[in-house]
């Protein structure tokens, strides 16, 4: 299966190490439905909006999940699932529970490497 990282998990970023044995495959990013915020030492993938995510995909075994799972805090602050980028391909990945993304900074390019660009407060909800 394949494993879509848009984060700290990127090649370069403080966590790749943790993934650096996996397969690298390229290059991709989310269709243009999601949010990317800011949380400061890490970022979140948010379902809706209209933002297309850039990010990396992996060539990962069932295996592996149980160690992400736990790195990723699943289920509560980040939700394991699928999705389809814009390639076309599918693969799993990690979303911030909405809950968390309340008062973050939104990344609008969804690029995390260029997180220091401008940002805007993401709706508090009130």
């Amino acid at each position: 299966m394949l494993l879509f990282v848009y984060g700290t998990l990127l090649r370069g970023e403080d966590n790749a190490p943790r993934i650096a044995h996996l397969p690298f495959v390229g290059d991709d990013s989310t269709q243009a439905a999601f949010t990317l915020v800011n949380l400061g030492p890490y970022p979140g993938l948010v379902k809706g909006g209209g933002t297309a995510v850039k990010g990396e995909l992996y060539d990962i075994q069932k295996e592996h999940l149980p160690a992400l799972d736990e790195f990723e805090e699943h289920p509560h602050l980040y939700r394991r699932d699928t999705l389809l980028l814009a390639s076309g391909r599918r693969a799993v990945t990690y979303f911030l529970n909405e809950q968390h993304a309340r008062g973050a900074f939104v990344i609008p390019h969804g690029n995390w490497r260029l997180r220091s660009g401008n940002m805007d407060c993401a709706d508090d909800g009130g």
